[in-house]
């Protein structure tokens, strides 16, 4: 099937046309630059929100009572659902779709599974296109629900429109809320599991700890945090109203628009950046760098010299 026909379908909603999409895009297909034309002028329409946490605090939970949430205020959604890759076997379960069963046979709810397939940042490589596919395939919101991600894990905050950062009690003590990087990437904070024993405390200490960061003005955006149980549904609807004042605030400001065009930017640095990682791959043997590297070894070049001139020659290609 033709690329174009692809999209078509897609646009119609056809799940098997999306996951054929979101398939070229993992496999880096000889056609996916048709694939991305294609899609560029039909994407920018989606609402992006990312969630992100440790292991344990529910986030695919969360991400299942989000989709039931908008779903009942008759949005269309997609779900991208990242698992770790075994740095062994390079497999993934790719279970936290296992979660989600409820909203499988939902016409207007398509989750995709992606394993990171080493990527570090608690995404997959291909997140960005992946979204593109699901924002052109007329998706009103895409939720991207991010490996369990540790202290330093925080790029989902470049790939979505609004982060929610999930925690629970139990996960660790003030000290611990600020040593994570995770905690100054939250647009929205959300304590799960809120019906066990130190929920509160959990709340207390999570806005202390916001208290301690970046000072903000008058008409700043002040992330809120909202208590949840996922499992029962609490909460989720005052997690949605967040997530809506957000964009609202985002749009007033402009905020939006900015975020969008520095994620573009950072795609766009990404795919120059590897299609140059993969000429300099090719020099491996190449006389070029043989040559730079005995004149360095001989002490007749510096490194950042012989590398300019590397760089020189491979880009002129």
């Amino acid at each position: 099937m033709d690329v174009g026909t692809l999209v078509e379908q897609a646009r119609e909603g056809r799940p098997r046309a999306v996951a054929r999409l979101i398939s070229l895009v993992e496999g880096a297909s000889p056609e996916l630059r048709e694939v991305m034309a294609a899609l560029a002028p039909l994407a920018g329409r989606a609402y992006t929100v990312g969630l992100t946490g440790s292991p344990g605090v529910g986030k695919s939970t969360s991400t299942s009572a989000l989709v039931g949430a908008y779903r009942r205020r008759g949005k269309r959604v997609g779900v991208l659902a990242v698992d770790p890759s075994s740095p062994f076997s390079g497999g993934a379960l790719l279970g936290d779709r296992v979660r989600m069963q409820e909203h499988a046979t939902d016409p207007d709810v398509y989750i995709r599974s992606m394993a990171t397939r080493g990527h570090l940042g608690g995404l997959a490589w291909a997140a960005p296109q992946a979204i593109r596919v699901l924002d052109a395939a007329g998706c009103d919101v895409v939720l991207v629900e991010t490996v369990g991600v540790g202290q330093s894990e925080v790029e989902i905050a470049a790939q979505a429109d609004t982060t929610v950062v999930l925690l629970a009690p139990g996960m660790g003590d003030g000290i611990q809320a600020a040593k994570a990087g995770i905690l100054e990437i939250g647009d929205v904070y959300v304590v799960n599991k809120a019906d066990r024993d130190g929920a509160d405390a959990t709340a207390r200490e999570l806005n202390n700890m916001l208290g301690l960061g970046a000072s903000r003005g008058p008409g700043d955006w002040r992330p809120p945090i909202v208590k949840t149980v996922a499992a029962r549904g609490e909460g989720v609807e005052e997690v949605v109203e967040a997530l809506e004042k957000h964009r609202a605030w985002m749009e007033e400001h402009g905020e939006l628009t900015l975020r969008r065009i520095r994620r573009a930017a950072q795609e766009v640095e990404t795919i120059a950046v590897t299609a140059l990682r993969e000429r300099f791959a090719t020099l491996h043997g190449d006389r070029r760098l043989d040559a730079l590297a005995k004149r360095v070894a001989k002490g007749e070049l510096d490194p950042y010299a012989a590398a300019d001139e590397l760089v020189s020659g491979v880009t002129a290609v």
